[in-house]
């Protein structure tokens, strides 16, 4: 699969796509973008089908491009770290419930309800 970044540059009437210096194109939101841009590389070369490049829009936001950037890494290792939480809770459950703990108390232990131990043991 082909990938392309673009550059998208905000002004009075929507943005900007820069996709290389010599090929710009523009789109009034963001939500547009990556539509626009395979329409445009279309319009350059028909015979390839862009429709199954991946685009990834990069909005040029100065300093807060990069606070974007730290958020949305940020966002990801939470929700890793999500996922582990999860697969921690349920072989811990398991193992308390192996050691014939009650749900109340395996609840108690972990300071969730008697119902989400249920869900972890399943």
């Amino acid at each position: 699969m082909n990938n392309v970044t673009v550059t998208a540059r905000q002004w009075s009437g929507g943005w900007e796509l820069e996709i290389d210096p010599g090929n710009i194109t523009q789109v009034r939101s963001l939500a547009n973008a990556s539509a626009q841009v395979v329409d445009y590389l279309d319009t350059l070369d028909p015979t390839v089908d862009h429709s199954t490049w991946d685009v990834h829009i990069v909005p040029d936001l100065g300093d807060l491009t990069q606070r974007i950037e730290e958020s949305k890494r940020a966002t990801a290792e939470a929700a890793a770290l999500q996922v582990r939480a999860g697969q921690l809770s349920r072989e811990l459950v398991r193992e308390l419930r192996s050691r014939d703990f009650s749900v109340s108390d395996v609840a108690v232990m972990l300071n969730v309800s008697r119902g989400r131990v249920s869900q972890l043991d399943r």
